[in-house]
């Protein structure tokens, strides 16, 4: 039986060597902090705001009750008993003001939060080149209208986009030919599309567009319109070379049941327009994946392979205390190594969940990141990532994740469990759940991606973290100020108030060290920082945690403890 081994926020942090941080003074009575409060600053606010109608309500009631007994009771309540009530009304009425002035700060901290973040958020969402949304904004529209469709009976499709030889336009033109071509392409996308419409910038030369109300042969005659007007683009965009794209359409219910079944068939539309020779539109047809079973079957085939024969090798990358230099924990990341068939994890775990082998592919990770990191001293953290659809999988339990542990004489209360919403979550409360009988092991856990779009908002909402780990786009954002900082500033005020520890990722240069540690930041991981590699570079074995770095903080660019 596991045994609840939980320990608080400010014992973590004492262990790994952290100070604790500030937690705001509520207002009342001394030595009332905000120790406990819960994530999210509505529920306090509503609570609050709810207390305060009460004390309110009990005012209005004692001064009627007052009332009615100066005039009436005069005679049977002495001078002593009618003085009484009146010092309870006072005293009523002062802690309604005092609670009043407890609540408008709130209110007013949680509404500049929202409207600073809502604004950040729709930043993050752009494609900054074309204007038009990224690769997360489509994902996250492409649940919402998925979802639409199905909940309404209504037909949807999806046109998938790759502009032919793009390559060739950057080798004539150079970068800022093909960027033109880019945003000029974005533009008639906008100019040709109805206001329902939807387009996306998901990649490189990569474009998708959702039609809502829209059957197959609906999106094959839009597609083909905007193809007719790409060949002849001054006859909606001057600026605008002419180019030509290849297409996959699928479209909702006819073809697809599902998401991930209307993005697959479309991808392998695409395809199979590209393969035939471009400049084309193909909606997608059961033939085109007569092949895939097989493909699929090899990709399975390789994956267990890969497992089976230990083709993966371990790598850590320092998580780095800004303030000290100090290296206070290490995140392990996984590479496949020859003759295992994948050029990187990309194509690795793209493999692994195509082929319905990511929970075993995650599992193996897992061990092989634990086994690597036995040397790491004891006060440092082990960071790893887990996949939701993986927490969810019936193979998966805090039994499973404990076993591993245990098999490498590693330490439950050492390790922190990175989570993020770039994949669905179909089950809120079987993550919730599992995740709960993890950390009463002493387990932590990670909200990761933080400022990626919609990525870890409703986690957020739902599960108490440890660590915030912020993602690597705001972080690069952030070093001019403006909408990107006024975020960060936000992931700051909520782990104040909750006692998580927050992570900047992607630090690349020395510059964003300092605006970084002025928000609050407290730790950061990046190639500026130390890159990925064995666990003897992320962390100088032979010396005790914080001492002897004095020469490595200053190989990073930071300075010496003194």
């Amino acid at each position: 039986m596991v045994t609840d081994r939980y320990e608080s926020p400010d014992a973590w942090r004492r262990r790994i060597g952290h100070t604790t941080p500030h937690r705001t003074d509520t207002g009342g009575a001394p030595g009332v902090t905000l120790e406990h409060a819960s994530p999210s600053s509505e529920t306090k606010t509503s609570t609050t705001g709810a207390l305060t109608r009460r004390l309110l309500m009990g005012v209005l009631i004692a001064v009627a009750a007052f009332a009615i007994t100066h005039r009436l009771g005069l005679a049977v309540l002495d001078d002593d008993a009618v003085a009484l009530i009146g010092g309870a009304v006072a005293a009523l009425g002062t802690a309604a003001v005092t609670m009043g002035r407890i609540v408008s700060p709130l209110v007013a901290v949680q509404a500049d939060l929202q409207v600073r973040y809502e604004a950040a958020l729709a930043d993050a969402l752009r494609d900054q080149l074309t204007g038009l949304g990224n690769h997360r904004a489509f994902h996250e529209e492409l649940d919402r209208q998925v979802e639409a469709a199905q909940r309404y009976g209504m037909p949807l499709a999806l046109l998938l986009i790759d502009l032919d030889e793009f390559k060739a336009v950057n080798d004539g033109s150079g970068h800022a030919g093909g960027d033109r071509t880019l945003r000029g392409f974005g533009n008639l996308l906008v100019a040709s599309l109805r206001r329902p419409d939807r387009a996306f910038r998901v990649g490189g030369d990569e474009f998708a567009v959702l039609l809502p109300h829209t059957d197959l042969e609906g999106a094959r005659v839009v597609a083909r319109r905007l193809l007719a007007q790409a060949l002849q683009p001054a006859l909606r965009v001057e600026e605008l070379a002419p180019v030509s794209f290849s297409g996959g359409i699928s479209a909702l219910p006819e073809l697809a049941v599902g998401r991930t079944q209307l993005y697959s068939q479309a991808d392998a539309a695409l395809y199979a327009a590209k393969r035939g020779g471009r400049t084309d539109i193909v909606a997608f047809d059961p033939a085109i994946e007569a092949s895939d079973p097989e493909e699929r079957g090899a990709n399975s085939a390789a994956i267990a392979e890969v497992i089976a024969r230990g083709q993966l090798r371990p790598v850590y990358q320092p998580i780095v205390a800004l303030a000290s230099g100090r290296v206070i924990g290490v995140e392990g990341l996984i590479r496949p190594v020859a003759p295992a068939p994948f050029a990187d994890p990309a194509a690795l775990f793209a493999a692994a969940e195509a082929s319905g082998r990511l929970t075993a592919l995650d599992l193996a990770c897992i061990e092989t990141i634990v086994a690597g990191a036995r040397s790491l001293p004891a006060a440092q953290f082990l960071s790893l990532n887990l996949s939701p659809p993986t927490v969810e999988a019936p193979e998966f339990s805090s039994a499973a994740l404990l076993s591993i542990l245990a098999r490498h004489d590693f330490s439950p209360q050492r390790l922190v469990v990175e989570l993020t919403e770039q994949q669905a979550i179909n089950d809120p409360n079987v993550v919730r759940s599992r995740l709960d009988a993890c950390r009463r092991a002493g387990v932590r856990f990670a909200a990761d991606d933080i400022g990626a779009g919609n990525a870890g908002l409703r986690l957020l909402a739902e599960i108490s973290f440890d660590v915030l780990k912020v993602d690597l786009s705001l972080v690069q954002r952030s070093a001019g100020g403006g909408l990107s900082s006024a975020v960060l500033s936000s992931v700051v005020e909520l782990a104040t108030r909750t006692g998580a520890l927050v992570v900047a990722e992607g630090i690349e240069y020395a510059s964003q060290l300092g605006p970084l540690t002025a928000l609050g930041i407290e730790a950061g991981q990046g190639y500026h920082l130390g890159r990925p590699g064995p666990i003897e570079q992320a962390v100088p074995l032979g010396e005790p945690a914080g001492v002897g770095m004095a020469g490595w903080r200053q190989s990073i660019g930071l300075p010496s403890v003194s």
